[in-house]
């Protein structure tokens, strides 16, 4: 098949996004497709006619401590630097038997790419466009999971600035429907309280604030509706920040997690439920704390998108069972086209 992997983008998550993309345009072209890694912002000014003859990987590409530098990217596109899709992204798409979306965070991952393609008929993988944006939107997806009596930290909604409304201490401060913990800050002062508003800010707007819950986390990913091991994250220092994600030797991963049968049972029966909840399709990632004391798991997020990279957690879940990851990459092409038949 001729298979565009879309990645890269406008997002805090964009260098994630193209090595996710830059790891399954191989994966892909190992199992006989001829798939092309495609920045969805910065586009194609090459020959289409011959665009699948080639990978199209950048083999410089690399995910740094701290997340990208967006109003750089934005100026550095030739031409109109308007609207998210550079120059032949659509119509190579439109060429292609599927689009792989590699993309993560805001204009990818939230379902405005997915309503697009929807209306040019144009086939990719992953969950719809509604499903999307509930799991992207942190207030909406928390609202449903409450209507489903799934448990989740206590919250409230707010807005960036001096105003912002107390909430119990410790907490944890994020902004509204961002990925890869870019702008999370755990708070257990008032100094620290007004700081971490501003940083929130500085991302989005909106600004969720949560109780902490202390505990152990665990993610868990779904494939074909079928639930896989839970996976343990443990930072060697402070929490799952995006330093520790993506920085090799940063967090300790356990997989399949030193859990008893019933609480993974537990967990799994959690996550297929928040997954069906939300409207999600193929597959995602949910994650998880377990309560300190208690065998109360609180989920603390959905990704319609999760990450395909070196270090990421759903193809550590995916090889436990013996899937590996050309496998994993050939599952999510299949089982996304089922929805087409």
């Amino acid at each position: 098949m001729d298979i565009v992997v879309l990645a890269g983008g406008t997002s805090t998550e964009r260098d994630v996004s193209l090595i996710t993309g830059k790891n399954v345009t191989k994966a892909l072209r190992r199992k006989g497709h001829r798939a092309t890694l495609l920045d969805v912002f910065m586009g194609y000014e090459g020959d289409t006619e011959t665009f699948f003859d080639t990978d199209g990987i950048d083999e410089t590409l690399k995910i740094s401590e701290t997340d990208p530098d967006i109003k750089g990217i934005l100026t550095s596109r030739k031409g109109d630097a308007k609207g998210l899709f550079g120059e032949n992204v659509v119509s190579l798409c439109k060429a292609a038997d599927v689009v792989f979306i590699a993309l993560h965070g805001e204009d990818g991952e939230d379902g405005k790419v997915q309503a697009a393609f929807d209306l040019m008929g144009i086939k990719y993988t992953g969950s719809g466009n509604f499903g999307s944006a509930l799991a992207m939107n942190k207030y909406y997806s928390k609202q449903i999971m409450d209507a489903h009596g799934i448990k989740n930290a206590k919250y409230i909604i707010t807005k960036g600035g001096d105003n912002a409304p107390d909430f119990p201490l410790p907490c944890v401060i994020k902004p509204f429907s961002g990925g890869s913990s870019v702008g999370v800050s755990i708070v257990t002062d008032k100094a620290e309280y007004k700081n971490a508003i501003k940083q929130a800010a500085k991302y989005e707007s909106d600004i969720i604030i949560e109780e902490y819950v202390k505990g152990r986390e665990f993610s868990l990913g779904i494939v074909g509706g079928k639930a896989l091991p839970p996976i343990e994250i443990i930072p060697k220092e402070g929490f799952y920040d995006y330093k520790n994600k993506y920085q090799e030797g940063m967090t300790i991963e356990i997989c399949p997690a030193e859990l008893d049968d019933t609480l993974t049972k537990k967990m799994q029966n959690d996550a297929k439920a928040v997954f069906k909840a939300l409207d999600l399709e193929v597959y995602g990632r949910i994650d998880f704390i377990l309560r300190e004391g208690t065998d109360d798991f609180y989920c603390l997020e959905a990704n319609s998108l999760p990450g395909l990279t070196q270090m990421s957690l759903l193809p550590q879940e995916a090889a436990a069972v013996g899937i590996d990851y050309d496998e994993l990459c050939q599952q999510i092409i299949d089982l996304s086209l089922e929805k087409y038949n």
